[in-house]
């Protein structure tokens, strides 16, 4: 079981620091963090359908209005 350590980051208030820092920018400040929400922001959160549905929309518009003309 983990006894936990000591950590001079914690004990000097830099892991608070980064966690406000974090919080208030909105953006994580580990690299996995950071790939995380950028694949959540391409894929639409997980739901590929809306990502499509938001590709393929312009397309059918122009479709229909070409197809009017």
């Amino acid at each position: 079981m983990n006894k936990g350590g000591f950590s001079w980051n914690r004990f000097l208030g830099i892991t608070r620091l980064k966690q406000n820092i974090a919080r208030k920018t909105g953006i994580p400040l580990t690299k996995s963090g950071r790939q995380r929400k950028i694949g959540a922001m391409l894929t639409g959160k997980g739901c590929v359908l809306v990502l499509l549905l938001g590709i393929s929309a312009p397309f059918f518009f122009i479709y229909i209005l070409i197809k009017i003309i």
